[in-house]
């Protein structure tokens, strides 16, 4: 009879854990990168393709890279919500177009607007590779010293700007 409850226990034991994974919110994945350096990059602009840009560049500054692709679905959902927080001028934007062609890229930004202060070409992901990218819309806000201080999985909206981004942006300001 105790033997029989041995596979039983188990049994329910494999149920909680199983009960519990299921309550948790995948855009809720802790990033490893929180509180590292972001990974520096070089990359050429899309606006400019005879042009590169660093990250380098924006030392000193709070900023947000956005990556984004014109392919993508979930893109078109954050879209609006860039496009009106970059009237702010709150911060520099920066859109890393992900595994795309510049011809695509540029016509996603004529067809809908141009939220980014750079925007920026990742051709072979080796940049989305390098911040753990597993999908498309992904942000990061780095701070003043290069450190990656919070991360957006999937389409920033409007709330996730008004209780997460703007407020993390104004402390990092200070």
């Amino acid at each position: 009879m105790k033997k029989a409850m041995i596979p039983l226990g188990l049994f329910v034991v494999l149920l909680v854990f199983l009960a519990r994974g299921l309550m948790l919110d995948p855009r809720e994945v802790p990033s490893p990168l929180i509180g590292k350096p972001a990974p520096a990059f070089t990359t050429g602009r899309l606006l400019a393709a005879d042009t590169l840009f660093s990250t380098k560049e924006l030392l000193g500054q709070v900023w947000l890279l956005n990556i984004w692709a014109s392919w993508c679905v979930a893109c078109r959902q954050e879209h609006p919500v860039l496009m009106e927080f970059a009237k702010s001028k709150m911060l520099p934007i920066v859109g890393l177009d992900y595994k795309d062609k510049d011809r695509d890229g540029l016509n996603w930004l004529a067809q809908f607007g141009n939220p980014y202060d750079i925007v920026v070409t990742d051709h072979d992901a080796h940049i989305g590779i390098d911040y753990g990218v597993y999908g498309v819309p992904e942000s990061f806000l780095i701070d003043k010293a290069g450190i990656i201080r919070y991360k957006q999985i999937g389409p920033i909206t409007a709330e996730a700007l008004q209780n997460k981004i703007v407020p993390l942006v104004r402390e990092l300001q200070k």
